[in-house]
């Protein structure tokens, strides 16, 4: 298939060709505006329950209403836009979960599923969803997680993501969908606050050193988790997504990795530019959910199969973060 471009694993782009459910979220916002980048911009199709805070975010396409448990008007809008990738990302994310467990596990699950069926029926070519490495557990080895290990997940964000790339799998081999996902590490931007997620501390980290207000942090010092820049998260799944079938040989979710640091090591990297920047400790039901995390991830097979490379590590993520949000400063 060949792009405007002449790009030959791109997919051609047609009226309507991407749907971006949960375009508000972190990821979300950051994706519409790279695949906007990539495709004409009327042609990438925001989607999500409420619309964002700012509109001018998703202002360079078209916006739609979507709660993604509602079958009917989520049919209604493949109808009317045909895409022919869908980017599936509304999901209660792992601290939130905790707190409203089974709401969690509906729109988590159900979401999904109501999205493969929908696929299926009306014959979408490609379907994203992100797993996450919340699908590990305590039983798990922590240093670098292997692709195929125990996985005995002991939070509903993670219980949901395991069952979720089951049923990728399973739709991939039962009805031929071209089901693609990724087991991404925590996700660091500037251009969202944080979400409710385990791994925030490292985004809400760098705002308070940039308006110059000390930090009080929920993990402990040395607690180790996988991490990953924006831009890197992006060009994972674009990559993903346009890599030729034949070279998708997982069709669970693939590991994903860029580096590993703690909270003392972060704070360190923050330091060679704000020298006076201070944090505190005081760790809460998070720190129990990181410690059932991985520490670093084996990322090997996203490298064999589709040439997984990452561009950022910690201190030249920190010079970007930190550029970016004193440019957003107020005047």
């Amino acid at each position: 298939m060949a792009s405007p471009s002449g790009d030959p694993e791109t997919p051609p782009v047609l009226p309507g060709s991407v749907l971006v459910i949960g375009a508000c979220g972190q990821l979300g916002l950051e994706l519409v505006a790279a695949l906007r980048q990539r495709y004409e911009p009327h042609l990438v199709v925001a989607a999500d329950v409420r619309p964002p805070k700012d509109p001018n975010l998703l202002a360079g396409g078209p916006f739609e209403l979507l709660d993604v448990l509602d079958r009917t008007r989520l049919d209604k809008l493949i109808r009317q836009y045909r895409p022919k990738q869908i980017y599936h990302l509304a999901a209660l994310l792992s601290a939130t979960a905790e707190k409203n467990p089974l709401f969690g596990w509906q729109l988590n699950m159900d979401g999904l599923l109501i999205v493969l069926e929908a696929a299926v029926a009306h014959g979408v070519a490609q379907v994203y969803w992100p797993s996450s490495i919340a699908v590990f557990g305590p039983d798990t080895p922590r240093d670098h997680t292997p692709q195929v290990t125990i996985m005995n997940p002991n939070t509903v964000y993670g219980i949901s993501k395991l069952a979720g790339e089951q049923w990728c799998e399973w739709y991939h081999r039962k009805h031929g969908l071209d089901v693609r996902s990724l087991r991404y590490p925590g996700l660091i931007g500037y251009k969202s606050l944080p979400g409710g997620g385990t791994t925030d501390y490292a985004v809400d980290i760098y705002h308070k050193a940039v308006a110059g207000a000390p930090y009080e942090c929920f993990l402990e010092e040395d607690t180790y988790l996988p991490m990953m820049y924006m831009p890197d998260a992006l060009k994972a799944t674009l990559d993903l997504m346009h890599a030729p079938a034949e070279q998708i040989k997982v069709r669970t979710s693939y590991n994903l990795g860029a580096m590993s640091f703690s909270p003392a090591e972060i704070t360190a990297s923050i330091q060679k530019h704000v020298p006076d920047f201070e944090v505190t400790y005081a760790p809460d039901a998070r720190q129990q959910i990181a410690n059932s995390w991985p520490a670093s991830i084996d990322d090997s097979k996203a490298r064999q199969d589709w040439g997984w490379q990452p561009e950022f590590d910690l201190d030249k993520m920190t010079a970007d973060m930190l550029l970016h949000l004193k440019e957003m400063q107020p005047a």
